[in-house]
């Protein structure tokens, strides 16, 4: 516990700071790379509140698209 907050929220709410940097982002590439790391946070976060399935599924899903449209793009 840091400043009375669970470890568990502050990951929430560093997912959702990243989250938030990446939609600053104007290079679509960055945009996805940041907002992959913001998903992998979320999904991180999803497991320490024992399990969130839809905050899991969701991320997850939003973490492959992003791997997709980056993997696309480099060809």
């Amino acid at each position: 516990m840091i400043l009375g907050v669970s470890y568990t929220e502050w990951v929430g709410y560093l997912a959702s700071l990243v989250l938030i940097v990446s939609f600053l982002m104007k290079n679509v590439n960055t945009l996805r790379i940041v907002n992959s790391a913001g998903a992998i946070l979320f999904v991180i976060y999803g497991i320490m509140l024992a399990i969130s399935w839809p905050i899991i599924i969701t991320n997850g899903f939003i973490l492959m698209a992003n791997i997709y449209y980056l993997s696309k793009t480099k060809k």
